[in-house]
């Protein structure tokens, strides 16, 4: 008897985290087909010709910002909307703005930040912004957005 309470805790135990893993596997599939979809349209348009990396910016409209270099070797962010819309797609050479780092810095100069849990580079409003997510001192969620085109605050939106 002791053996089949065994047998039937870890076979449950098993099921469990096998079911964990497959959905948090399904969680990712809309994500990742939509960045694949936005690299292959950043190549055949000629916006880029070598892509680094893809990631999902979501704001008032959903964009997909592919990094990459283009012909000239100039390393440059593509922002292709994710659903099929009148909306051009947008780019900018990340030479012409502020880095990853210094946004991250003009935040942690601003706030006490305990941890930055992400930096996004996106397309709002007709602007370039970096998205910067963190917690304060006090463990409340913030989000603030600094202009990429030289790190002047566009918006905060604080103490979630």
């Amino acid at each position: 008897m002791k053996k089949w309470i065994t047998f039937i805790g870890v076979f449950v135990l098993s099921l469990a985290v096998f079911i964990s893993l497959f959905v948090i596997w399904q969680s990712k599939v809309p994500f990742s087909d939509q960045e694949d979809r936005a690299v292959q349209m950043a190549l055949e348009q000629k916006a880029l010709a070598q892509v680094d990396d893809a990631e999902v910016y979501n704001g008032t409209i959903s964009y997909v910002t592919v990094f990459g270099m283009d012909e000239n070797g100039d390393d440059k962010a593509v922002f292709i909307p994710t659903k099929a819309s009148k909306d051009p797609i947008e780019e900018v050479l990340l030479k012409d703005g502020i880095s990853e780092k210094q946004a991250i810095k003009v935040v942690q100069d601003e706030f006490k930040v305990k941890e930055v849990l992400h930096a996004k580079l996106g397309f709002e409003d007709s602007k370039v912004v970096w998205e910067i997510t963190f917690f304060n001192e006090n463990d409340k969620l913030n989000y603030v957005y600094l202009l990429f085109e030289n790190g002047n605050w566009w918006k905060r939106i604080l103490n979630l």
